[in-house]
């Protein structure tokens, strides 16, 4: 819902058991599902400057009316999960470098245990070792019932992390279906040089 849908729909069953389409249903109805159902991981962690790290992760969980002391304990127990070091826990996350954002992002998502995740590229700025716990971490978050809806580049990834796949080029669906059954193409990073006068 950051853009609104120009067709189609999106529907969602609620933990309640409703249909909802996320493409038009009100406001509301979004800021109510993204408190208790949806979370949310993109590349880039925008938050207030000068909130510490674990008060940005426990804050989700005590808006839906969890004590302080328990959601900073959650987050606490997420962010050691995601080698986020202790003495930063403290700090501004607007000081840290982009993988560490990404695991305060990662685990801001999970700290509610939403039924689904929706990820953008949330591996993107973490290096080998901190990408395995953040996907071990949504793999066991997948084992309790999430449903993780991400846009990935990484084709290892993909193949770790997802059962289906869907395969888009420039808005439009390519090939879509069972992960070992659909080619998934390797994207090349393409870089332009300048001629040197």
């Amino acid at each position: 819902r950051t853009y609104l849908a120009s067709s189609g729909s999106a529907t969602y069953r609620t933990a309640a058991g409703e249909l909802v389409d996320l493409a038009s249903a009100p406001d509301r109805k979004m800021i109510e599902l993204r408190r208790r159902e949806i979370g949310f991981v993109s590349q880039f962690l925008r938050v207030e400057p000068r909130v510490p790290a674990i008060d940005i992760v426990a804050r989700p969980l005590m808006r839906t009316g969890a004590s302080e002391e328990s959601a900073r304990a959650r987050a606490a127990g997420l962010l050691e999960r995601l080698n986020v070091p202790e003495r930063l826990w403290n700090s501004y996350p607007t000081l840290f470098s982009g993988g560490e954002q990404q695991r305060i992002n990662i685990a801001r998502a999970l700290i509610t245990s939403p039924r689904m995740l929706l990820a953008d590229e949330p591996t993107s700025a973490l290096d080998a070792t901190n990408t395995a716990r953040a996907v071990e971490t949504m793999l066991e978050a997948r084992e309790r019932g999430l449903t993780v809806v991400g846009v990935f580049h990484d084709v290892d990834l993909i193949q770790r992390i997802a059962d289906r796949v869907v395969v888009m080029r420039e808005g439009r669906l390519v090939s879509a279906g069972p992960v070992g059954e659909v080619e998934i193409p390797r994207f090349e990073l393409q870089q332009e040089v300048a001629p040197r006068v």
